[in-house]
């Protein structure tokens, strides 16, 4: 007998090589019926699969990511067997899950393919799904898998098999398919229901531009079709959404190729947004205790050498800047760390003095692969809201609690209210992989837990994903869409004051090192605006809309009571313009509808003589007359976050 530990914490005995079906269907069939796969010891396993001794289990089912994760990977393999059926002498490279979803990169020879060809594709997938065959696992040789595929002809596989070692290897065969694969997978086809392929691409085999380019063919799969239906709504919304379409409907900000890829130009409208985020934050931290600095766009290589980011980024990134002076070199800045760093010791610090917390709003570089880019979410300049707290090792957990109250205030001002917090400590089973005291990492871990349960966040905790040089704690965003991003990360580092050597002295007059905390609710200001975009459709909070109100002159006639209406608004700070087209006043409410401007105040006859506004709010409609100072006192109070 061996002992199963459920995640309940409830032990229960069975026999020597039960599998996680079995254990599954000993508490409920219809828990067996929805179980895709197991971690077995944090290692995802076949739900088939025998478990041969005292182990800790999770049963996982499609509401898990790992669940998910095996049932779209699954998905990968039927795709290839359908491929194979349908083009013979086909070649595959890998086929792995994504966030949403699967690919598999393929090689069709000197046939021609074409996405018109995907839906002929999509068929053949559920065909072979309702076979409901078994995906079956087994250990191969070495020897024995590049036979299989030197007979196969399947150049991809074998350069695969010899990074592996034998005794590693292992096949998995559903239907008339077999692949090399680590695994794992579902029990069989017949749970995949619903499919979609939705994209073709190219893709060069592991990356190698100088290697053949692959058909790499994207799909998404589902246990229900209703899930499917309810994903392409949602694709279809998120299209609608798209930051890229809103930024050049509402003037925001465009992209130049004489300025080069990746880099954002700042249009008005948008440059104005970005201000009040800025100023919104500046005030908010200055409140906190932090002080703002300013530091260059560069930095000697000598820095980055030093802080480890030339060796991180350097031979991806722009390369060095050469100067008149021989052998003298600058980077363009990709992190701002290291120049804090140096604003700490331009003087001596005591205890006293701790913590100390500098905050700039600064712009970094890095040379994001062509490929990569994608509108504001993936850029090679954007600009961080960045700050780094030097704090004494008994003053993180105050310090973390300080950042996650600015971090919520940031989400709750913005409309983010689905978070999940999640903490990454370093891995117990293989310390060496960081660096400094066993005691500094327990007492920073325990700080972040403590801090976040006394905070009262929804938290999971992954071990082994802490940094090299410390645990940290990243805010994880659900959308209006249902999406995940990653918004705001508060890290613990023990590396760079080591590397800089930097220093206070402590009460027992000896000299210590601080500890450093790196954090940033935003997270760079390209990506923020760029997610706040499609949470709110463009609709964005009041306090923060470029253009809060506009003014609709019904004719000419009516300018320049328009216009002293404006300075009047303006002067109660309250941001709007004029339309002074030459076009009916139902053309300048659908445009104005169309830019998303909360409010449009219609000029005509009747309200000039009677001194007040005809009122329209964007997406509702007309909501009648009001004098202009109950106008401004509804739009501050509305503004006041």
């Amino acid at each position: 007998m061996i002992k199963i530990t459920l995640p309940d914490g409830t032990v229960k005995e069975f026999p020597k090589g039960i599998t996680a079906h079995q254990i599954a269907l000993s508490i409920s069939e219809g828990l067996a019926r929805n179980v895709l796969a197991a971690e077995v010891n944090g290692e995802v396993w076949d739900s088939s699969r025998p478990i041969e001794a005292d182990a800790t289990v999770k049963l996982l089912t499609w509401n898990d990511e790992k669940g998910k994760s095996t049932f779209w990977h699954s998905s990968a393999h039927l795709l290839a067997e359908a491929l194979e059926a349908l083009y013979p002498g086909t070649k595959f490279g890998i086929g792995p899950s994504i966030e949403t979803g699967f690919y598999y990169d393929v090689d069709f020879g000197d046939r021609e393919f074409s996405s018109d060809e995907l839906p002929k594709i999509e068929k053949k997938m559920l065909e072979l799904a309702r076979t409901k065959s078994e995906y079956i696992r087994e250990s191969i040789s070495k020897v024995d898998a590049e036979k299989y595929f030197t007979e196969k002809d399947d150049e991809y596989k074998l350069d695969l098999i010899s990074g592996l070692e034998d005794g590693s290897i292992t096949f998995y065969t559903q239907g008339n398919f077999t692949d090399l694969c680590r695994g794992p997978h579902i029990p069989h086809t017949g749970l995949i229901k619903a499919i979609k392929l939705t994209n073709v691409a190219g893709a060069y085999w592991r990356g190698d531009d100088t290697r053949k380019q692959l058909t790499r063919i994207y799909g998404v799969s589902f246990p229900k079709q209703g899930e499917l239906t309810a994903y392409l709504q949602m694709i279809e919304e998120a299209k609608k959404r798209d930051h890229r379409k809103l930024g050049k409907e509402l003037e925001l900000f465009a992209f130049s190729e004489k300025v080069g890829m990746g880099l954002p130009l700042w249009l008005p409208k948008g440059a104005a947004l970005r201000q009040k985020l800025i100023d919104f934050l500046q005030r908010a931290q200055i409140k906190s205790g932090y002080e703002p600095v300013v530091t260059p766009h560069i930095g000697h290589k000598d820095l980055y050498v030093t802080s480890g980011h030339y060796e991180k980024y350097g031979a991806d990134s722009f390369q060095p800047i050469k100067t008149p002076q021989e052998g003298e070199e600058f980077l363009l800045k990709p992190m701002n760390c290291p120049h804090h760093c140096e604003i700490y010791k331009t003087k001596p610090r005591s205890y006293k003095d701790l913590p100390v917390r500098f905050a700039e709003f600064g712009t970094v570089y890095r040379y994001e692969q062509s490929g990569e880019l994608h509108g504001l979410t993936r850029v090679r300049g954007f600009t961080q809201d960045d700050a780094h707290l030097f704090c004494r090792p008994d003053q993180v957990k105050e310090e973390f609690k300080k950042v996650i109250d600015l971090v919520l205030y940031v989400f709750g001002a913005l409309g983010f209210d689905d978070y999940t917090a999640q903490i990454s400590l370093r891995d117990p089973e293989n310390t060496e992989k960081y660096i400094g005291s066993d005691e500094n990492w327990k007492l920073a871990e325990q700080a972040i837990i403590e801090a976040t349960e006394e905070k009262g966040l929804q938290t999971v905790i992954e071990t082994g994903e802490a940094a090299f040089y410390g645990p940290k704690l990243d805010f994880m965003v659900k959308d209006a869409l249902g999406r995940k991003w990653q918004l705001g990360t508060i890290q613990v580092d023990y590396n760079l004051p080591e590397r800089f050597e930097l220093e206070y002295t402590g009460s027992d007059n000896a000299k210590h090192r601080p500890v450093m905390i790196h954090r940033a609710p935003f997270g760079s200001l390209e990506r923020f605006v760029a997610v706040l975009i499609e949470h709110c459709a463009g609709n964005f909070p009041l306090w923060l809309a470029p253009e809060q109100f506009i003014i609709l002159p019904v004719s000419e006639k009516y300018e320049e009571y328009a216009k002293k209406l404006l300075e009047s608004l303006n002067n109660s700070d309250i941001r709007g313009l004029i339309d002074l087209r030459d076009e009916k006043v139902g053309r300048k409410i659908r445009d104005a509808e169309i830019k998303k401007i909360p409010y449009m105040l219609v000029i005509g006859e009747k309200e000039v003589e009677s001194g007040e506004l005809s009122v329209r709010k964007h997406g509702v409609g007309d909501i009648g007359t009001m004098s202009i100072e109950a106008f401004s006192e509804q739009l501050t109070k509305e503004i006041t976050v």
